[in-house]
């Protein structure tokens, strides 16, 4: 497995946290590629030139949810743009995703006026399979105008990052990027899974998201850790019962990574570096880092932060498979 990544949410970084951050991920997490997410394309621009810097490959991830597809081809164009000048500057070490999990991102293709109301719909298998068949029609008509848009911009390697419940015709992509969280119980059906997938692919397959929070039986709810915390509450807080546990999301990302390694995936990008939303508290009830996915605890002011035994686990893993080649335009 030689594209062994992270992503990283950018929005929020000045240009000096960025360059701290890749250099870091780049010498402490030894990662050889990294995925920074981000609406704003100045501060998205900026934390992908300090990747290529630090050597990095770079996986350019736009984000413009729950906007009109006018909208988000606008910012799409712009951001492939953008990636096209980089690939130019840094040949073969650029790739495009023209999106993620647009079922749940943008609007139209399942019920719901958000995110969180359509993440219902896909966490409950019988209602969304009253609604896939429509979703999947609108999908590939919405890859497809995406793709195109992108192509008329950026020369580079183009991919997605698709959903499991999200039938995507991956013939007009380079790879295949599908997120893969691991939930429930049944951790053998998952890796018959994943096998079945790989074998299944006539290109190469990137894992674009896995990850779990760091408590108690988050392992088990994988992508869905977040809903330990009770947003509804003023001020925002975990739910009783939810105990912090750092050898959890360790222990789940280190056996995945081996999985991945073990199955002839092509790459995997840890989600995620940090997640500030997810507010680091001495009250345990108020520590919602505990229900984040990021393997590093941010400062309050985000000027810094704390590696979490998570990290550890994946810079021991990413050291054991040294350099390698990743992936080429």
């Amino acid at each position: 497995m030689d594209i062994r990544g992270i992503s990283h949410h950018v929005d929020h970084l000045t240009e000096e946290r960025a360059a701290a951050d890749m250099r870091a991920i780049r010498r402490e997490l030894h990662c050889t590629a990294v995925m920074p997410i981000g609406s704003d394309l100045a501060r998205l621009r900026a934390a992908s030139e300090a990747a290529l810097a630090a050597g990095l490959e770079v996986w350019v991830r736009p984000r413009c949810a729950n906007r009109p597809a006018a909208e988000h081809m606008e910012h799409l164009a712009a951001a492939a743009a953008m990636a096209e000048e980089l690939r130019a500057a840094h040949p073969g070490r650029v790739t495009l995703l023209v999106g993620t999990e647009f079922s749940l991102t943008a609007p139209g293709l399942l019920p719901g006026p958000g995110e969180f109301s359509r993440v219902q719909v896909i966490r409950r298998p019988r209602l969304l399979r009253l609604f896939s068949r429509r979703m999947n029609r609108r999908l590939r008509t919405l890859l497809e105008t995406s793709r195109e848009v992108a192509r008329e911009h950026f020369s580079g390697p183009l991919t997605y990052g698709a959903g499991p419940w999200e039938d995507v015709d991956w013939s007009g992509f380079d790879v295949a990027g599908v997120n893969l969280y691991r939930q429930g119980t049944d951790t053998e059906g998952y890796a018959r899974r994943l096998r079945e997938l790989v074998a299944r692919l006539d290109r190469p397959l990137v894992v674009t998201e896995f990850g779990c929070g760091a408590y108690r039986g988050a392992e088990v709810r994988g992508a869905g850790s977040f809903f330990a915390v009770d947003w509804f509450a003023d001020p925002p807080r975990l739910r009783r019962g939810i105990v912090r546990d750092e050898s959890v999301q360790a222990r789940y990302l280190a056996e995945l990574l081996e999985l991945y390694r073990e199955s002839g995936v092509r790459g995997a990008f840890v989600f995620t570096f940090s997640m500030p939303g997810f507010p680091h508290s001495p009250d345990t009830e108020l520590d919602l880092d505990a229900a984040g996915f990021g393997v590093v605890r941010p400062s309050a002011d985000l000027s810094s932060w704390e590696p979490k035994q998570a990290f550890h686990a994946v810079a021991e893993h990413y050291a054991d498979a040294g350099d390698g080649d990743s992936l080429r335009a």
